[in-house]
């Protein structure tokens, strides 16, 4: 097993001063870095009327993400379109719905939320059947979300707001790390369009999520550490086992 010493993490710095992540920098003497392998960036209003979806005939929201949350009213405004305060809206998790105080007025809505998986979400909407649900998203979406909608017959119509685009990584042409972390396929697409000629070696893949790790795999690439698992839930934990395995060999 390879010894650990540099890490890169293809999100952004933590925001907290109580990140596991610092934690795991100073325990074992680490330089971890932060780098956003993705941006998102807004579809102008004309490509979104190409698509042909009538946002104001709609009387519930769907919404996965805050980027959702944000491009939903950037949208709304840009169109002139008063959200009506009878407006539904279905959350993916309580974070995402506590999200939306930036935009409306919390205990005056109706707010329903699930604890993170989508399929928390369908018996809530089940329950409110007779809704006609907007799901705005990124060009990029998780199968199991369209697919559990159609399956349950809930009736919406999906509305691509933003696109998710490979940031500009050129400036770590000529810098190396023990460890990339990925957290989406988009990553690995970033990953490789930014560097088409990358070539692993010894370099140590940890992937969060069996998406990724299946995206890894048919770059070619090998996945080193794999999480969430029962014992490992977090990537974090993932990466501190196997610095100790990596001390112990």
């Amino acid at each position: 097993m390879n010894k650990v010493k540099t890490i890169l993490v293809s999100q952004p710095p933590p925001t907290a001063d109580n990140s596991p992540y610092f934690d795991l920098e100073k325990k074992y003497k680490l330089k971890i870095d932060f780098r956003q392998f993705i941006q998102i960036e807004g579809v102008e209003v004309a490509e979104v009327r190409k698509q042909k979806v009538n946002i104001p005939a709609h009387t519930a929201i769907i919404l996965t993400s805050r980027n959702a949350v944000d491009h939903f009213f950037r949208i709304c405004e840009e169109i002139r379109f008063n959200v009506p305060n009878e407006m539904k809206y279905f959350c993916t998790s309580e974070a995402i719905a506590y999200y939306l105080q930036k935009y409306v007025v919390y205990r005056k809505r109706k707010i329903y939320f699930g604890n993170g998986p989508f399929s928390d979400l369908i018996p809530l909407m089940k329950k409110h059947k007779d809704e006609k649900y907007l799901l705005p998203s990124s060009d990029i979406l998780k199968p199991i979300i369209p697919n559990s909608l159609k399956e349950n017959k809930i009736n919406y119509s999906r509305a691509i707001l933003y696109n998710t685009v490979s940031s500009d990584l050129s400036d770590l042409a000529n810098v190396s790390y023990d460890v990339l972390v990925f957290f989406s396929p988009s990553g690995i697409k970033s990953l490789l369009e930014n560097f088409p000629d990358f070539v692993q070696n010894e370099t140590l893949l940890a992937g969060f999520g069996s998406t990724t790790h299946k995206a890894i795999e048919e770059a070619g690439l090998r996945v080193d550490i794999k999480t969430p698992t029962p014992k490992l839930p977090s990537m974090t934990m993932a990466i501190e086992d196997y610095i100790k395995q990596s001390l112990k060999s």
